[in-house]
């Protein structure tokens, strides 16, 4: 959302000597401009609708990540507080590191052409090397495929298109709403090797509360877990479940990934945890 900044100017008191004779000029009154309008105010009706997710590109946003190895506790439960369920993730960690995620245009990528619907991509991981292809319209918000970064790094290229988009938001997303995405991958790669296989995403939104971050509250947001199920056409299967906490307008405030093939929806051990914050 775009940030109001009010200033307030403290006029000093000058004091003078003897009577001012010299007449006041006579001058307009001040008239402030129009406020700009909000891009995007939360209404807070329990749904998250497309208008109030749609992506800024070359907006940089500023999260807190625990460092790479280091594990969080965390409750993706929450507690009722009255009526109302409270996520709390305001721990001062004193090891968080900075990331600054951007959302930048499809055109100009190295891998554009592979995507002749995508819009926008933004990184996948923490350390920004593997990016996502998104597309997003009023029914919901489209995965389109994976590519590494640069098409030349040291760990050799990743390119992986989807057959069909995954819709990883659709919307309006309201609580209790449930879906299953396959996202089959043929003539793919993965940092330089020929990869084929499916990629599974079960969705819910199953549950709204109050957020509670270091930096900020929110009064309303939706949690949605995601399984994803990686099955390549040679190797080990592989499941990993990740938890976000949406807020109109602001998108995913709060992100949570387990370990590798945790049985448990309420995981209480993550590999990363990724908050909005500095």
């Amino acid at each position: 959302m775009r940030t109001l900044f009010l200033t307030l100017f403290l006029a000093p008191l000058l004091g003078g000597c003897g009577d001012n004779v010299t007449p006041a000029p006579s001058r307009d009154a001040f008239v402030g401009g129009d406020s700009a309008p909000l891009a995007c105010a939360p209404n807070l009706d329990g749904k998250l609708e497309a208008h109030e997710l749609t992506p800024a590109t070359d907006t940089p946003v500023q999260y807190l990540i625990n460092p790479v190895g280091r594990d969080r506790t965390v409750d993706l439960v929450g507690r009722m507080e009255g009526a109302r369920r409270v996520f709390r993730f305001d721990v001062d960690f004193a090891d968080d590191q900075a990331l600054t995620l951007t959302a930048t245009k499809l055109a100009g990528k190295w891998y554009s052409a592979s995507f002749p619907t995508g819009e926008f991509v933004t990184a996948i991981d923490a350390a920004g090397t593997t990016e996502g292809i998104y597309r997003h319209d009023d029914t919901a918000l489209f995965l389109l495929g994976l590519a590494s970064k640069s098409e030349s790094g040291p760990d050799g290229k990743t390119l992986l298109v989807y057959a069909e988009p995954v819709a990883v938001v659709r919307f309006p997303l309201t609580v209790g709403m449930r879906w299953v995405a396959v996202g089959n991958v043929t003539g793919g790669t993965v940092r330089g090797l020929p990869y084929a296989g499916r990629d599974t995403y079960e969705v819910e939104d199953d549950a709204a509360g109050k957020l509670v971050l270091h930096d900020f509250t929110f009064e309303q947001v939706h949690r949605v877990r995601t399984r994803v199920t990686v099955a390549p056409s040679a190797g080990a299967t592989v499941t990993r479940r990740q938890v976000s906490f949406f807020a109109e307008c602001f998108g995913e405030v709060v992100h949570v990934v387990s370990k590798d093939n945790e049985p448990n929806p309420d995981f209480t051990t993550a590999a990363e945890l990724r908050r909005l914050g500095q």
